[in-house]
């Protein structure tokens, strides 16, 4: 029988599938705030709300997002996907965008640094938009990311950017 006040035995960290393990670091869910803009549209903040998910017996992390307004709370734009890394440093994505538009992204991370860097292979059904780049970071306990975004008549600048915490 255990003494009262006892610590319990610490719990195992969560088990990942190799091939995820050098993204654990995005692995939970994330909270936070970020701001848009772009030539063609008025400049607007947002919440924000990412959750990395994984199952050990999958090689793949599964990808959530919603936005909301900053003002208000009224719900703005979802996606969703997943990210495949690779024992070479390689990580392919698909998102669905709750627009319709469908994004294949191929890119590169760094385990050490915490990066994530993405540049779309192919934007699907989407009649103006032709390039994002995604670049994510962690940095003190942080997730920062920078969406660009290329459109028919736009060259290649930054559109979105956001600081999340984990919750």
């Amino acid at each position: 029988m255990e003494a009262a006040g006892a610590a319990s035995p610490p719990t195992e960290p969560p088990v990942t599938h190799p091939a995820v393990a050098p993204l654990a670091f995005l692995l939970g869910k994330w909270r936070g705030e970020g701001e848009g803009s772009f030539p063609t549209i008025s400049s607007f903040r947002y919440g924000e709300e990412l959750l990395f998910s994984h199952h050990p017996s999958k090689p793949v992390i599964s990808y959530t997002q919603k936005t909301w307004k900053a003002a208000s709370g009224e719900p703005m734009h979802a996606e969703s996907g997943y990210w495949r890394p690779r024992p070479d440093g390689s990580v392919d994505v698909v998102i669905a965008q709750s627009t319709g538009l469908a994004e294949v992204q191929k890119g590169s991370y760094d385990a050490e640094k915490k990066t994530v860097t993405l540049q779309s292979e192919l934007v699907g059904n989407a009649s103006k938009v032709k390039q994002i780049t995604r670049t994510f970071q962690m940095a003190d306990g942080e997730l920062s990311y920078v969406v660009q975004m290329a459109t028919i008549t736009t060259s290649l600048q930054p559109h979105l950017r956001a600081l999340l915490k984990r919750i």
